[in-house]
């Protein structure tokens, strides 16, 4: 079986979807087709020895749209200057739509209903409207068309029914019966709303192609290569298997690997979301695009290019945003029946009139007409778009920033939410927590003051937290001497004659053992492996296990060969999260934490929190793979904030972005909370809640003026009462539908979430 992935243009609404589905699902060596509107893309499996990758093309064109393959060499920024141009296009198209609806508006729905005589009026109508009907409409026409072959119907058919009903019956007017009644501004003013919708659609669409080039370029672009002694500085591009390379401190670590010689910490949370930089030594694996936080390390190569970490992740996006089953818009399910429903009923009316009773052809097409007018689709058009738009606005000015209906659809119905750990529930960088003195008179500020001291002139994010506290505490620090910083250990320097170590607690127990620090006392010399036989540190161990065991990072202070204490350093929980678990355990919501932390850490932080499902030691295409199991229970959203998190966003039902993360996952999100607060994610759960209703009493309101007013304008009444729904009272009746599904909509202006 042959797979194949195409890019396609064209697509414009969901039912696009059902169409280039149906349509390319005809071949019969097509075995499965998944099309995704999200991300304009078709994956198709077939088989070869029946058909072939132009042949499908070839359906794809057949049906009025257009298709390029996408290859693992595809340039990103191809495909955002593709997106680009598509908004671009769509706009203009608007805006040359607006140029001619606006004066039609105010000649037909103003200045004629006033009795205002405007010389040939009807004929400069005309001459507004036919444009924006066939050059501005002429996509719905096809789109219609093409459904037409598929024996489906979209809303483009209703679109171009009810427009080409309106245009033609004027058009007949215009020409025949100058004194009648005309709709040519009513088929501008539509088309016109639907290229608005259009646009904007595009725009919260366009991206996905700017989230994965943000990916692309977090990988340094050049590399330094040791080749016959030398260093010789490539692209990255270029660096092949088992090349030796050489990273120096504040560098990017170019590819996958694995160390050779040197010692290093390395910043890996934009990949694993561990907040604490990993100590690396000899054959420690490296990944590429982490930052090398200080020393230099050779490491030999062993993944590049589309089998590098980053690029398996930018895949994992791409995979979950395409296995993404679309949401069939309720609007489109409708029209599947209500079209031919509506068709045949102005079908059987001219016929009862023409053939059965005997009326006039004109009245008979007047009765079509009016049929097909009041069927007119604005109301069930505008229905959930202003909804949407009105519940996305409301969110914004809440700092809650939603890229488009699907979410607002899902967030309702939510199942389980997922947060990741490090910058999500926790507040993304260390902090010191706790500080013990190991014996009078040494005071907190002391043990303080010495640690800072000599940690001021390390780069390592624990340093810089004690650094933090000391300067929040205004403590004056002492002069270094002899600075030395030792990789995965510690650091020491001398300040008035005496030697400083700050390191952690397995490094103080090696120099202990060595006998580079001695006892307090010497009765204890028989056992330098225990640090609570140091005289005065009596339970320091349980102290320290204590401390780790609540998912903290502890380091120890000492000066002249002995301990003076030790300072205590974690990612603390965000004030707002345990409230945020809190209410959505109440509205019977799963929560669950993921991280790549270990599980110690991992399970403090769930205590403190008060979340019950703990998934630990994730990696980032692990944590999709939980998503996707999650996610056969029930509605799944995703809250994150790193690069990390980034399959996992696109994998889940909603992925729910926090503001100070990283671009990319902001832009693989559906939801972005711009307030850094994770207790928004309740509130656009119910944000949801009130749309969904909104968009339920829209379609009834759009459909109530159908179901009502169609046995009218069929003649239903006539026989009883000898009253006929016009063509412009159907019209009315129309557009009263659409006043009243916006004012509906415009209430929820009021609700408070």
């Amino acid at each position: 079986m042959q797979k194949l992935n195409l890019s396609v243009n064209g697509m414009h609404c969901q039912s696009c979807v059902t169409l280039l589905t149906k349509g390319i699902q005809k071949d019969p060596g097509v075995k499965n087709v998944n099309v995704n509107y999200a991300t304009e893309k078709a994956f198709v499996e077939f088989d070869e020895s029946k058909t072939n990758q132009d042949k499908i093309i070839q359906i794809v064109s057949g049906l009025g749209y257009s298709a390029k393959p996408v290859t693992s060499e595809s340039n990103p920024e191809y495909e955002a200057q593709k997106k680009r141009a598509e908004i671009k296009k769509l706009k203009n198209t608007f805006l040359l739509s607006l140029v001619f609806a606006i004066p039609s508006a105010i000649i037909g729905m103003i200045l004629m209903p006033l009795g205002i005589e405007i010389p040939y009026g009807i004929l400069i109508l005309f001459l507004l409207g036919t444009p924006v009907q066939f050059v501005i409409g002429w996509d719905i026409y096809k789109s219609a068309f093409g459904a037409l072959k598929n024996k489906s119907a979209n809303m483009d058919t209703l679109i171009a029914i009810g427009t080409s009903a309106a245009y033609f019956y004027s058009t007949y007017v215009m020409m025949f019966d100058p004194m009648g009644d005309q709709y040519f501004e009513a088929a501008a003013v539509l088309i016109t709303f639907l290229m608005l919708g259009r646009y904007l659609e595009a725009v919260a669409k366009g991206k996905t192609s700017e989230a994965i080039k943000k990916l692309m370029n977090l990988s340094p672009k050049i590399a330094t290569v040791i080749k016959n002694g030398q260093e010789i500085k490539i692209p990255v591009d270029e660096v092949v298997v088992d090349d030796v390379l050489i990273v120096r401190p504040g560098e990017k670590v170019p590819v996958d690997g694995v160390i050779i010689d040197g010692e290093s910490a390395i910043d890996e949370s934009m990949i694993t979301g561990e907040s604490m930089p990993i100590e690396k030594k000899k054959r420690d694996t490296v990944i590429g695009a982490t930052i090398n936080k200080h020393g230099s390390f050779k490491f030999k190569a062993t993944k590049v290019g589309a089998n590098s970490t980053l690029a398996q992740i930018i895949k994992l996006i791409e995979d979950a945003q395409g296995k993404k089953a679309p949401i069939q818009r309720f609007a489109d399910k409708i029209s599947a029946y209500f079209v031919p429903a509506v068709i045949v009923i102005a079908i059987i009316a001219f016929s009862v009139w023409y053939f059965v009773v005997g009326q006039t052809f004109e009245f008979s097409l007047i009765i079509a007409v009016a049929v097909l007018v009041i069927a007119c689709p604005c109301a069930l058009g505008l229905a959930t778009p202003t909804a949407i738009m009105v519940g996305t606005g409301k969110g914004a000015e809440k700092g809650i920033l939603i890229k488009g209906g699907d979410a607002l659809e899902t967030a309702h119905k939510l199942y389980a939410v997922v947060f990741d750990k490090t910058g999500t529930l926790t507040q993304g960088k260390p902090e010191v927590t706790d500080i013990i003195p190991a014996h009078n008179p040494m005071t907190e500020d002391e043990v303080l003051k010495l640690a800072a001291s000599v940690e001021q002139f390390s780069e390592h994010p624990l340093a810089q937290a004690i650094v933090n506290k000391a300067k929040e505490k205004n403590i004056k620090l002492e002069d270094i001497k002899n600075f030395r910083a030792i990789p995965g250990h510690g650091v020491e320097g001398i300040s008035k004659k005496k030697k400083i170590i700050v390191g952690k607690p397995e490094y103080v127990k090696n120099l202990l053992k060595k006998g580079f620090l001695s006892p307090r006392k010497s009765e204890d010399n028989e056992d330098f492996l225990s640090i609570r036989k140091i005289a005065g540190l009596a339970g320091i161990e349980n102290s320290i296990a204590e401390l780790e065991e609540n998912g903290k990072t502890v380091v120890v202070v000492c000066t002249d060969k002995k301990v003076e204490g030790f300072i205590a350093i974690a990612d603390t929980p965000r004030k707002d999260s345990i409230e945020a678990v809190k209410l959505l355990q109440k509205q019977k919501i799963f929560v669950y934490m993921i991280t790549g932390d270990n599980k110690r850490t991992a399970n403090a932080i769930a205590k403190q929190l008060g979340i019950k499902h703990v998934i630990s030691e994730v990696l980032p295409e692990d944590k999709a793979k939980h998503i996707k199991e999650l996610q056969k229970k029930g509605k799944v959203a995703m809250v994150g904030d790193g690069i990390n998190d980034a399959p996992a966003l696109a994998q889940a039902d909603i992925g729910i972005a926090i503001g100070s993360g990283t671009d990319v996952a902001m832009e693989t999100g559906n939801v972005v909370l711009m307030n850094n607060k994770t207790t928004d994610v309740v509130k656009a759960i119910k944000l949801s809640k009130v749309t969904i209703k909104k968009i339920k009493q829209n379609m009834f309101w759009a459909l109530f003026y159908n179901a009502l007013g169609i046995p009218v304008a069929a003649g239903l009444l006539y026989p009883l009462t000898g009253w006929l729904l016009s063509p412009i009272i159907a019209g009315g009746a129309m557009a009263l539908s659409s006043v009243s599904v916006v004012v509906n909509t415009l209430l929820m202006k009021r609700t408070k979430i």
